[in-house]
């Protein structure tokens, strides 16, 4: 029942994200392809899909819907290709996606893929549809011929699908896998970053010998195996890369591609494969040893969340040795070091670890394995202590919310949203627009300038365009600052804010530029920066928050001769591809398109331009500290104490945990300072309320307004120049306790901003020294 609740809360709240995104995203885009993105983003993040792109393409005929497709994905390799289509509900409630519904958009799905694999499709479709750069690659291309091993097809919706559907299938001579993600599944991988791979070996009549190691460990159990290799091409044909852990994948640029050492011992000497081949090392949550007939010993039944994290080429040479050389693979085995990881608190953790050991020959290092590296926790510390000057025309600052792992910006707004105030206030100080996540950064850095490392450019929009997994990579390899500061957070979000106004710039179909957004911005972008020498001020982007219209209007002239450039020299018309190349940016770069910049000199940087602060590491954790108590004294006097009596009942709280949550209510209604350890202490408690009893805050609202509504007349004389002529008379009176005048000053410095809160403590400030003469 509760989990039915909470999936209905799940569905109610993005059915309000898409209405909200619909509001501020430009004409053409719409609530279908909305769903569709938000679906692939968590997908992608999961490592189930990945450099997708959103398409839409229908086509009609007298008979009807011939096919219809919602985004592709392909993946680098040509390994792979996913295919998406969406059933999109606009209903309040959940509504079933029935058979019929679902089989039909699944075989229009497939009907496009047997379509666009022959030649001749591609002539049918007008060059400005958006699928038109995925049928021309499919058709003309050779490698997709060579390599194309798997085509997964996914219906995606935000219905709910009861019935089965077929899971596997031929199509044009591929095998195609089926895959409903409706919004069940949505909700689980939202809540739990990905869905594990299950695989029964028992079920499908295989069995893997294995032996147990019997030694005592609470936090992992291992196991040596044999594959035979059958099972493992039969795995690797339906899961592909998802086989491989995630971190791993991205960082050391998992290929798929066959081994000629380990395919000639395939073909020559299969029998002497085992000897030959070092094997796989893999994790899993949990197995399930069975016996094998006969009393000949144990053998591997069943492994939920599979993953590989050493021997990924082995098992795809397997495979496309024996896909298509036609070998005969009956002889080979594979040697398995199977981990299953006991302490699920430190999963993560501990698989990343065993990756960066199994992985020694590669240049990759734990910090490569997961967010936890340093660069990427300061720029956190950053994000949420640096605000944003305000927008013109606007009174208040907000933050750039940088989501270092999946799923920060969704907790904390719940952790500061306790009630609807609270979460409106969040929202206006923390847009959703204004989140981005490592991917995004990497997107909006590599694109601004180019890197080379020797003599190899290994950083430029021709990397953009190869999708966020390999533009990440090269990111942390060779873009990252080691010791990001205020500096670099700001040229940052200045990057982030003209990689996404040239995005809107260029539009959505049908007010768009054309169809190739996802190329032409990076490359205009780029192209800009290297023929200004990289003298754009960043700054001046910073402290207004936008683009000068002169920018914008030369952003647009360039991206339509950029476009027009690449649609004209692509060989064969292949967009997508030529743009992933070196020679294509070669060829951008010396073009002038008979574009002036001459009118950009204001927004250069000049001698004039201002010299910059560098805020030191000490600043950056008084701000923090500032955040922690600002959070704590956000909580009421009334509200504590019923969190100390909730504790007391449920016995959720240990008496130290009580006797900090009376302090704390006792410190915040005399205006006391907070101690370091009240602080980390009603933190942690303010965590588990959030999660245990929410509703504890509902009527928190009132309580704060009961209050104000007995000052109300003074607040609103409240005014910066009374603050400030407050302060003047307590430096000579010394009336204010220590803490109060230092509340005054930060707010007469404009150190601290004159919110509702901090107007109504300086209206009890100044209700205090009146009592000793001040007069307005």
């Amino acid at each position: 029942m509760l989990e039915n609740q909470e999936l209905h809360k799940f569905y109610t709240e993005i059915q309000e994200d898409i209405k909200v995104q619909l509001l501020s995203e430009d004409e053409g885009t719409n609530p279908e392809q909305i769903f569709t993105d938000y679906a692939l983003t968590l997908l992608s993040e999961a490592g189930e899909t990945e450099n997708y792109r959103v398409c839409y393409d229908e086509k009609i005929s007298k008979r009807g819907v011939e096919h219809k497709v919602n985004a592709y994905a392909l993946y680098e390799n040509y390994e792979t290709l996913d295919l998406f289509i969406t059933i999109y509900h606009a209903d309040n409630k959940i509504q079933p996606a029935t058979k019929t519904e679902a089989d039909k958009a699944i075989d229009r799905l497939a009907k496009f893929f047997r379509n666009a694999i022959y030649k001749d499709y591609v002539n049918e479709i007008e060059e400005s549809s958006e699928i038109f750069d995925l049928a021309q690659t499919l058709a003309n291309v050779p490698e997709v011929k060579e390599f194309l091993t798997r085509v997964n097809i996914f219906l995606l919706t935000n219905g709910e699908v009861r019935a089965d559907l077929k899971s596997a299938d031929k199509v044009a001579g591929y095998p195609v896998f089926y895959r409903v993600i409706d919004i069940k599944y949505i909700f689980n991988l939202s809540e739990r970053s990905r869905i594990p791979i299950e695989i029964d070996f028992e079920g499908n009549g295989v069995f893997i010998p294995c032996i147990e190691n019997q030694s005592d460990n609470e936090n992992y159990q291992s196991y040596l195996a044999i594959v035979p290799g059958e099972a493992l091409a039969s795995i690797y044909e339906q899961y592909g890369s998802r086989l491989l852990e995630q971190n791993v994948r991205s960082f050391l640029q998992f290929t798929g591609k066959i081994n000629k050492g380990i395919r000639k011992t395939i073909l020559d000497e299969p029998h002497m494969f085992l000897a030959f081949n070092n094997g796989i090392a893999a994790t899993a949550e949990e197995v399930k040893i069975i016996d094998l007939p006969g009393n000949k010993g144990k053998a591997i039944g069943y492994v939920r969340d599979f993953q590989i994290v050493n021997g990924g080429q082995t098992t795809a040479s397997v495979y496309h040795t024996w896909k298509k050389n036609n070998a005969d693979i009956s002889q080979i085995f594979v040697q398995l070091k199977l981990t299953i990881i006991k302490d699920q608190n430190h999963f993560a953790e501990i698989v990343g670890r065993i990756a960066e050991y199994a992985n020694t020959q590669n240049r990759v290092s734990a910090s490569d394995l997961s967010s936890n590296r340093e660069n990427h926790v300061i720029l956190e510390k950053l994000s949420r202590t640096i605000w944003a000057p305000p927008k013109a025309g606007e009174t208040y600052q907000t933050r750039w919310f940088y989501e270092r792992s999946r799923g920060q910006y969704k907790n904390e707004r719940i952790r500061h949203g306790v009630t609807p105030s609270r979460r409106k206030q969040f929202d206006k100080q923390n847009p959703r627009s204004q989140m981005f996540t490592k991917e995004l950064l990497a997107k909006y850095i590599n694109t601004y300038k180019e890197v080379y490392y020797g003599k190899k450019l290994v950083i430029g929009p021709h990397i953009v365009v190869r999708g966020s997994q390999k533009n990440y990579a090269q990111f942390l390899n060779y873009n990252f600052e080691e010791k990001p500061d205020n500096i670099y957070f700001e040229d940052a979000i200045a990057l982030a804010i003209l990689f996404k106004t040239a995005e809107k710039l260029y539009g959505i179909k049908p007010n768009a530029i054309g169809d190739m957004r996802y190329i032409t911005v990076p490359y205009s972008i780029a192209w800009l920066e290297f023929k200004l020498d990289y003298e754009l001020d960043l700054y001046r982007i910073w402290k207004s928050q936008e683009l000068s219209a002169t920018l914008k209007d030369k952003l647009y002239e360039l991206m339509v001769k950029v476009e027009e450039h690449i649609k004209t020299n692509a060989p064969g018309s292949l967009y997508g591809e030529w743009a992933k190349k070196e020679e294509c940016w070669t060829l951008i770069k010396e073009q002038d398109f008979d574009i002036s910049l001459d009118s950009l000199k204001e927004d250069l940087v000049t001698k004039t331009t201002v010299t910059r602060r560098r805020i030191t590491n000490d600043e950056t954790a008084q701000a923090e500290i500032e955040a922690s108590v600002e959070r704590i004294r956000s909580v009421h006097p009334e509200t504590w104490k019923k969190i100390e009596d909730w504790g007391r009942e449920t016995e959720k709280l240990s008496k130290y945990q009580r006797d900090i949550a009376y302090t704390l209510g006792k410190r915040i209604q005399s205006k006391k300072n907070l101690s370091e350890t009240e602080i980390n202490q009603g933190l942690i408690i303010l965590d588990l309320i959030t999660e245990e009893i929410p509703e504890i805050f509902y009527d928190m609202d009132t309580f704060f307004e009961n209050d104000e509504g007995k000052t109300k007349d003074d607040s609103k004389e409240i005014t910066l120049e009374l603050i400030q002529k407050v302060v003047r008379w307590d430096r000579k009176n010394k009336r204010l306790k220590p803490f109060e005048y230092r509340f005054m000053a930060d707010l007469a410095e404009g150190k601290n901003r004159l919110t509702d809160r901090n107007r109504f403590i300086a209206g009890l400030n100044l209700k205090k020294v009146e009592k000793y003469g001040f007069k307005k």
